[in-house]
Order: structure tokens, then C-alpha cells, then sequence
């Protein structure tokens, strides 16, 4: 999933790479290890990327299950394409508008709470970013959840420690300790390394379930690519071709040896 998407980087002039990579794991563990699935694939679960400059990472998974079309992917933020640069609501598999940052959480608790209400069998998984938890709506969303008694919605928070343009422990450093935040806030809160999908499914699936989750996953934003590791450049660029080929014998040597 890391070289499709350096193969799409050559087409467009910049994509959110880095981003993309320090998600990947999480967003492929929860579509394929922990939403339901009928005999015809389909879950009665929703997924929601809050981080939608991370598309790629979505787009990618959901090519993978064969709900988005390879076509439509290589057309990705080009004339005639339907996959923008943060995810629509209504294309397949697509189920909120994301991108403007801080709404996914509260776009998630909502439809928590109308499940609860309906007595609906679901559960809502929401990826955001550390950066996104900047905005106050979050954490808003977050002391509403619990006093509305909505349990049914699990929160990831992709823990790679960088925005934009620099590291959120520097611009931010009160937001550490993370869960000991979550907690108070009336969460149930764990820490898992966002890169094993193993770690990261054990963390959700363990769950008491008598509280909503928060699951702070630590990452490396850009992973899998040394020159992108933790450097703020790659927040939004596409690699020249001596930088695509470097990218892809990387991969090649750490998945393959």
C-alpha cells in the first residue's frame, strides 16, 4: 500500500504522503481485523477519517477491499477523477466529509448517539491526528461523549508528533500526558505502538467497553521511507524520480528481506 501510494505521488504534483504512511497501519488494521463483515463484505461499522489529509491511507485500504476502483485512484485529484485530496462523503466507502480539522470526533459521537437512541448494533471508529487535537471542538466532543453515556465509538489518535510545520511535543507541550487526559476527560484510555497491526488490534478489541476508547497510537510520521521520517517537509509533496526509486528500494529491502 506504501509504493501504491508513491505511485500515485508521480502523477499529481503533491499528495499527503507522510501523513498517510504514519496512519496506514491503524486504518488497514481496523477495516480488515476489526469491522464486521457480512458474507457479501459489507459492515454495519463506520469509519471515519477526522485526519482527512491522511485519503491516502483510506483510498489505498479501501482499493485493497475492492470498494474503490483502481481507475478511480489513478485518477486521484485529476480532471475527470472523483477522489479529492480529503474524503467525500458519498463515493464509495466514504461515510463523512473530512479535512476541515477537529469534526470527525463530533461527526462520530453523533452517530453513536443516534445509534444508542435507535437501539442500532454499531460501532464508530474515528482516525484524527495529534496536530487536529489543537482544535478545541475535540475535546469538546471528548467530555461530551462519556456524560451522554455513548460507549459505542472508539477514537485513534495517530501519535506521530508532528503537524504541519514541526513537532507537536514543541508547539504544544502540555498536551502530553495524552491519556492521562482522555481519562480524566471520562474515557477509557490505552497507548499502543501505531505500527503493529497487532498491537494496534489487541488495544481496541480489549476494550471493558463500559467507557468510549481513546487509543493513542505512536507513530512515525513518514514511515517506511528514511529521508520522510519525522521531517516536516513531507507533509505535503510529491518526490522527484531519483526520491521515488530511493522510496521504493527502501520498501522493497524492509518488506522483502
Amino acid at each position: 500500500m506504501r509504493k501504491r501510494i508513491l505511485e500515485i505521488s508521480q502523477k499529481v504534483s503533491a499528495l499527503h504522503i507522510a501523513g498517510a504512511y504514519s496512519c496506514l497501519e491503524i486504518v488497514d488494521t481496523i477495516y480488515h481485523g476489526l469491522m464486521r463483515r457480512d458474507a457479501q463484505g459489507n459492515s454495519p461499522d463506520t469509519f471515519i477519517l477526522s485526519k482527512g489529509h491522511g485519503s491516502m491511507a483510506q483510498y489505498t485500504v479501501l482499493e485493497n477491499l475492492g470498494v474503490i476502483k483502481p481507475a478511480d485512484l489513478n485518477l486521484y485529484c485529476q480532471p475527470g477523477g472523483k477522489l479529492a485530496t480529503h474524503p467525500d462523503y458519498g463515493l464509495p466507502g466514504i461515510e463523512a466529509s473530512t479535512g476541515s480539522l477537529g469534526h470527525g470526533l463530533g461527526l462520530g459521537i453523533g452517530m453513536a448517539l443516534a445509534d444508542n437512541i435507535q437501539k442500532q448494533d454499531r460501532t464508530i471508529y474515528v482516525v484524527m491526528s495529534d496536530g487536529e487535537m489543537e482544535e478545541g471542538s475535540v475535546w469538546e466532543a471528548m467530555l461530551l461523549a462519556p456524560s451522554l453515556g455513548v460507549k459505542n465509538i472508539v477514537a485513534v489518535a495517530d501519535l506521530n508528533d508532528f503537524q504541519s510545520l514541526g513537532q507537536t511535543s514543541k508547539i504544544l507541550p502540555n498536551f502530553y500526558p495524552f491519556d492521562e487526559k482522555a481519562r480524566a476527560f471520562g474515557w477509557e484510555a490505552v497507548e499502543c505502538d501505531g505500527h503493529n497491526p497487532q498491537a494496534v488490534h489487541d488495544a481496541i478489541a480489549n476494550r471493558k467497553g463500559d467507557k468510549p476508547l481513546m487509543v493513542g497510537a505512536r507513530t512515525t510520521k513518514g514511515k517506511g521511507v528514511s529521508y520522510m521520517e519525522s521531517v516536516p517537509i513531507w507533509h505535503y509533496r510529491s518526490p522527484n524520480p531519483q526520491e521515488y526509486q530511493q522510496a521504493i528500494d527502501e520498501l522493497d529491502k524492509a518488506y522483502h528481506s
